[in-house]
């Protein structure tokens, strides 16, 4: 089966596209998608009631950096960075809006604070060299402004420091947030430990090439970006405990489902750090995950892709066409689905 990008392609209104969070993380919609493809809209509160004793949920504790930055050419020409990810203590990846390319050997100023040089391109980001002094992360931290996805028309505010963010954020390395895991509060965390269901961690950065479009017609020649992932032996032990007992393993969100896929695919789950380009397509073999926790993603992406392999094309078209029609809030601070590995559905 030729897979093409308009087999994932959908109508989405501009007015479904949330532009802010809800009050509350809890309050958002929650779409079941039951095996079968039957669906049931609920809230996210509810979510414990589907949670079984003995499953294990993984989740991606990565913290969202300052990762957006302003400054100037030596030229006096206005450029923006977007930090696509740290490659050492002082040396990024980044796309970089700019009246003209700047060109290897370039120094810019940013943020009005301190300059950096641009050593040349790597695809299509750039290369950066920050100063010295300072480790790239804390620098960051200080000078740099919280990036919200490129679908949200604003500038990011006081509350996004806070709902751009997971409550379980501690692992600074992402310049965008794992947005399933944006849901869950102390609350549904503890509700989620009642019912006898287990918590586990690991580290996937998602970097700014999460929202790169895919640019060929021809999916297979669509070649993925590198995202740095860490799965620690606790994890690993809890999800081999989970299948001993016959508890399904939930991946909270896209970026837990790959990071754990992609560590399984050369053998069995092994602790560990790597990066991964990963690309899931419908006719995937999944080894580790059983259901998944996410959010609507944008038409033709490679996130789409992901959970048409994971649920079938069809039921992800039509749950899609639901949530459309019952008014559902799309992408990163929008509603969320859960939704069931089905092995059968290509």
């Amino acid at each position: 089966m030729t897979l093409t990008l308009n087999d994932f392609d959908y109508t989405l209104p501009a007015e479904l596209i949330a532009q802010a969070p809800l009050a509350e993380r809890s309050a958002s919609r929650l779409l079941v998608v039951a095996e079968g493809g039957n669906f049931t809209d609920r809230h996210f509160v509810d979510l414990p009631d589907y949670i079984h004793p003995g499953d294990l949920l993984v989740f991606n504790d990565t913290r969202v950096l300052h990762a957006r930055l302003h400054g100037t050419k030596e030229s006096g020409g206005q450029v923006e960075v977007l930090i696509e990810r740290p490659v050492g203590p002082h040396e990024a990846l980044a796309q970089m809006r700019a009246s003209k390319s700047p060109k290897p050997g370039t120094r810019l100023r940013l943020a009005d604070a301190f300059d950096v040089e641009v050593l040349g391109r790597v695809g299509e980001f750039y290369h950066l060299r920050f100063p010295d002094g300072e480790n790239l992360v804390a620098l960051l931290e200080r000078h740099g402004k919280l990036p919200l996805p490129p679908y949200i028309q604003r500038a990011a505010g006081d509350a996004d420091e806070t709902r751009y963010q997971t409550v379980f954020a501690r692992t600074p390395g992402s310049v965008a947030a794992p947005t399933a895991g944006l849901h869950f509060d102390e609350t549904v965390l503890a509700r989620i430990r009642e019912r006898g269901a287990q918590c586990a961690w690991l580290t996937l950065h998602v970097g700014a090439g999460t929202f790169q479009p895919v640019r060929v017609d021809d999916l297979g020649e669509h070649r993925m970006h590198r995202e740095r992932y860490v799965i620690p032996q606790e994890t690993v032990e809890a999800i081999a405990a989970t299948r001993a007992a016959g508890g399904r393993v939930i991946a909270v969100g896209t970026t837990s489902m790959r990071a754990l896929e992609a560590a399984a695919q050369d053998g069995p789950l092994a602790a560990g750090s790597g990066e991964t380009e990963i690309f899931i397509l419908p006719g995937f073999h999944f080894q580790v995950v059983d259901a998944l926790v996410t959010n609507f993603h944008l038409p033709k992406s490679t996130l789409l892709m992901l959970v048409s392999a994971f649920a079938g094309m069809d039921t992800i078209r039509h749950a899609y066409a639901h949530a459309v029609a019952e008014r559902y809030r799309f992408f990163s601070y929008g509603d969320a689905m859960l939704l069931t590995r089905n092995d059968h559905a290509i």
